[in-house]
C-alpha cells in the first residue's frame, strides 16, 4: 500500500484588476490539471485561491472615478471569482482571502513586529527612488529605464528616512540557497544570482594629498585590483560623504549632485545615462607609488550603496571609466593584453578579456589572477587594503507614501521614540473617509486619523503615515493559505504538513521581484523560529505569454481591438465603422494599451470552457509564448467535439462488456495490451509532471 503524499500546487494569485485575461486561464488551467492528476493518483492536494488586493491602481480608480479603493477592489474580486469558477478549476475557494482583509493585515502586521524585534526591519536615513508622479518611494526593481514602472515618470534621487528590512543580511544564505533549487527553471536561478551579485576583490585606502573637512583618505573596493597601474582617477558617489562636504561649501558642487538626483538610484538608469563628472579638485595618493597623484571626481556613474561609493577608475578595462575618460580627457593606459609581445591600443571600446599584465612594474608578464592575489597581499602586508566580499544586493526599502496598503503597525513619540502598536490593538487599519484630492498621501491628509497616543508613556504621538510595499503582501501569502482561519500568522503544524509549496507557477517577469522576496521572508521567518523550511517553492514553472496580432487605424493611427476589424472582398483587413485600412502588426503580448486582448468570458460563453482550457494546453508548449488565433480556438473545439461524437457513439456499445473481457497474462495479447497500457501511464504521469501538456 501505497503512503499518500502531500501535493501543495500553487499558481500566483491574481491582482484584482476588473476581469480575468487570457494570462489568467493559461496559468490557472496548468496549475489546475496537475492538481486533478495529483488527487486522481490519490495524494492530499491544496490548491486554494485568493487575491493580491493592496496596490496602486484602486488608488487611481478612486481619483478617477470618484469611487473607494475598497469597493473598487472588492467589487473586482467578487466579478473574477466568477469569472474563475466558470472556468470549472478545482480551487480550494474555502481558503480564499484578500491581502486586504482586516484579517490578513492583522497577521501580517504581526510578522512585521516580530522582524523588528530581531533586527530584521529597521528605519533609518537612505536614499530612494522618488516618484513624483505617485508621490512615492519605488523599489531598485520598479525604475525601469530611469521611469516609474506604472507612472513613467522620470525617478529621482531624494534623502528620507524609510523602513527597510535587511535583505542584505541573508545575501549568502540566498545565494547557497540557488543551488538547492533543481526543479527552477535555470534562468530564473541565474536571474537570482546575477541580482544578488556577489563579488570578491581589495578594499583599499587612498590618502588625500591635502586634508578636506574631517576626511584625509577615501576608501575604495574594486573587483580588478590588477589594474591598479593603470589608474587614471579616484571617483566619489554623488552622495558619498566628501561630496556632500564640499556641495556645503560650493554651490557648483551643490548644483551639480542636484542635476545627479534627477537619475534616481536605479543600477539600470545610472548605467544608461551620459557619464557626467565633477573635479573637485583633490589629489589621491596611489597606492602603489606615493608620487602618483590621481584626480578625484564627483561621478553619476557611481553607486553609494555599492562597495563604498568609490572607485579608482581604469578607463582601459572598464567601459564606463573609458567614456568617463574620453570625455575628461584623462589618461587611458592598457595594463592587460592578450598578447604581450605586440602594442595594443585601446580606442572606443575598452579590453575586458584575458591576458597578461603589461606596463604594470612588477606585475607585467602575471596572469590577472596572479596579478589580483599580488596586489592583495601587497595591500594586507603594508596595511593600506584588504580583501573583500561584496553583493550587488541592497536592503529592501518596504515604505510607500500610498493610502491603499497594509499599515505599519507603529507610532512616532517625541519621548520614547519608535513605539510598535500593542498586539491587542491590531489590526492597525485605514480610515475609510479619505480625501484623494490631493497628491501624495491621504494619510498625511487626513485631520484625525494618524494623532494617537503612545502605547508606552500615553503622551500625544503620531501613527506611522507609511504603509508597506505590496511585495510584502506576496511574500507569506502561502504560508496563510495552509490555515487562514489561524488566530497566528499560520499554525505550525499545518505549515510542517504543507510547506513548501511543491509546484509554483507564474510568470519569469517575478524572477527578482516577488521570487527573491518571498525567499528572504522564509529565510527570515525561520531565523526567528517561525517555520523550519529553506525555501518556500520547491518547484516552479514559468509559463510563457499569450500573445495576439495588433491592429491599428491606417488614418488615426489609433489602436483597433479584435472585434472592430473585418475583412472586405479583397481579403483586406479594415475597420468595421470607419472601413479604413488596419495595419496588422506583429503578435505581442496581449495588453490594453495595445487594444490585442481576447476576453475569455467571450471564449467560455461561445466555445465552453473545456474548448478555452483545451487549446490553452495543446496549442504551445506550455513555457513559451502562444499565439492566439481564432483558426485556433475553432480547431480546439472541433476537436473535442469530435471526442465527444466518438465517447457518444460508443458508451453503450462499452457498457454491455463484461468486466473480464481481458484476461491479462505473462503472454500473448493480454500481455501487450499490459505492457502498452503502464507504457502510456508513465508518459501521461511523466508529461504532466514535466508540463509537456501539448504532446
Amino acid at each position: 500500500m501505497t503512503t499518500q503524499q502531500k501535493a501543495y500546487i500553487l499558481e500566483m494569485f491574481p491582482y484584482p484588476s476588473g476581469n480575468i485575461h487570457m494570462g489568467h486561464v493559461r496559468n490557472y488551467t496548468m496549475g489546475d490539471v496537475l492538481a486533478r492528476f495529483r488527487r486522481a493518483q490519490g495524494d492530499d492536494v491544496l490548491h486554494p485561491m485568493g487575491w493580491d488586493a493592496f496596490g496602486l491602481p484602486a488608488e487611481n480608480a478612486a481619483r478617477e472615478r470618484g469611487i473607494h479603493p475598497k469597493g473598487w477592489t472588492y467589487d473586482n474580486i467578487s466579478n473574477m471569482r466568477d469569472q474563475l469558477k466558470s472556468m470549472n478549476l478545482s480551487l480550494d475557494w474555502d481558503r480564499e482571502f484578500a491581502t486586504c482583509d482586516p484579517a490578513y493585515q492583522k497577521q501580517q502586521q504581526k510578522l512585521f513586529q516580530i522582524l523588528l524585534e530581531h533586527g530584521i526591519a529597521e528605519r533609518r536615513k537612505s536614499f530612494v527612488n522618488w516618484d513624483p508622479v505617485e508621490q512615492s518611494v519605488l523599489a531598485n526593481e520598479q525604475v525601469i529605464d530611469g521611469k516609474g514602472w506604472r507612472s513613467g515618470a522620470p525617478v529621482e534621487r531624494r534623502e528620507l528616512t524609510q523602513w527597510f528590512f535587511r535583505i542584505t543580511d541573508f545575501a549568502e544564505d540566498l545565494l547557497e540557497g540557488i543551488k538547492t533549487l533543481d526543479k527552477w527553471p535555470d534562468k530564473v536561478r541565474l536571474m537570482q544570482e546575477n541580482w544578488i551579485g556577489k563579488s570578491s576583490g581589495l578594499q583599499a585606502t587612498f590618502s588625500l594629498r591635502e586634508n578636506i573637512y574631517k576626511f584625509d583618505t577615501i576608501d575604495i573596493y574594486t573587483t580588478r585590483p590588477d589594474t591598479l597601474y593603470g589608474a587614471s582617477f579616484v571617483g566619489l558617489a554623488p552622495n558619498h560623504p566628501i561630496a556632500r562636504s564640499l556641495a556645503a561649501s560650493d554651490s557648483k558642487v551643490a548644483d551639480f549632485l542636484k542635476q545627479c538626483e534627477q537619475l534616481g538610484t536605479s543600477e539600470e538608469a545610472i548605467e544608461k545615462a551620459e557619464k557626467i563628472g565633477f573635479d573637485t579638485g583633490l589629489k589621491a595618493i596611489h597606492p602603489l607609488d606615493p608620487e602618483w597623484e590621481l584626480p578625484v571626481f564627483i561621478a553619476n556613474f557611481i553607486l553609494m550603496d555599492y562597495g563604498t561609493g568609490a572607485i579608482f577608475g581604469c578607463p582601459a578595462h572598464d567601459q564606463r571609466d573609458l567614456d568617463f575618460a574620453r570625455k575628461y580627457n584623462l589618461n587611458v593606459t592598457t595594463v592587460v593584453a592578450e598578447n604581450v609581445t605586440e602594442p595594443m591600443i585601446v580606442d572606443q571600446v575598452a579590453y575586458t578579456g584575458p591576458g597578461k599584465l603589461i606596463n604594470s612594474r612588477e606585475l607585467n608578464g602575471l596572469s590577472i589572477q596572479d596579478a589580483k592575489d599580488k596586489v592583495i597581499d601587497t595591500a594586507e602586508r603594508l596595511n593600506w587594503g584588504q580583501r573583500k566580499t561584496q553583493y550587488r544586493l541592497r536592503d529592501w526599502g518596504l515604505s510607500r507614501q500610498r493610502y491603499w496598503g497594509c499599515p505599519i503597525p507603529v507610532v512616532h513619540c517625541d519621548e520614547c521614540g519608535v513605539i510598535p502598536v500593542p498586539e491587542e490593538e491590531l489590526p492597525v487599519l485605514l480610515p475609510e473617509d479619505v480625501n484623494f484630492d490631493h497628491s501624495g498621501n491621504p494619510l498625511d491628509h487626513h485631520p484625525t486619523w494618524k494623532h494617537t497616543k503612545c502605547p508606552s508613556c500615553g503622551k500625544a504621538a503620531l501613527r506611522e503615515t507609511d504603509t508597506m510595499d505590496t511585495f510584502v503582501d506576496s511574500s507569506w501569502y502561502f504560508l496563510r493559505f495552509v490555515s487562514p482561519n489561524c488566530d497566528d500568522p499560520f499554525d505550525s503544524q499545518e505549515v510542517k504538513k504543507w510547506a513548501p509549496v511543491d509546484q509554483y507557477i507564474g510568470g519569469v517577469e517575478h524572477a527578482v521581484l516577488h521570487l527573491l522576496y518571498a525567499r528572504f521572508f522564509t529565510k527570515a521567518l525561520k531565523k526567528c523560529g517561525l517555520v523550519d523550511i529553506e525555501e518556500p517553492f520547491s518547484g516552479l514553472f514559468t509559463q510563457g505569454m499569450v500573445c495576439h496580432e495588433t491592429y491599428q487605424d491606417s488614418l488615426t493611427g489609433s489602436w483597433l481591438s479584435p472585434d472592430e476589424i473585418t475583412k472586405n472582398d479583397q481579403g483586406e483587413f479594415i475597420s468595421r465603422d470607419q472601413q479604413a485600412a488596419v495595419i496588422v502588426g506583429p503578435s505581442i503580448k496581449m495588453s490594453k494599451s495595445k487594444r490585442n486582448v481576447i476576453d475569455p468570458k467571450y471564449i467560455i460563453d461561445t466555445y465552453g470552457a473545456d474548448t478555452a482550457r483545451w487549446f490553452m494546453l495543446s496549442d504551445t508548449p506550455p513555457e513559451r509564448d502562444m499565439e492566439w488565433t481564432e483558426a485556433g480556438i475553432d480547431g480546439a473545439w472541433r476537436h473535442l467535439n469530435r471526442i465527444q461524437r466518438l465517447c457518444e457513439q460508443h458508451s453503450s456499445h462499452l457498457k454491455e462488456l463484461p468486466d473480464n473481457i481481458i484476461e491479462f497474462s505473462n503472454d500473448g495479447d493480454g500481455f501487450n495490451v499490459r505492457k502498452v497500457a503502464h507504457k502510456a501511464v508513465k508518459n501521461i504521469a511523466s508529461d504532466i509532471h514535466a508540463f509537456h501538456y501539448n504532446k
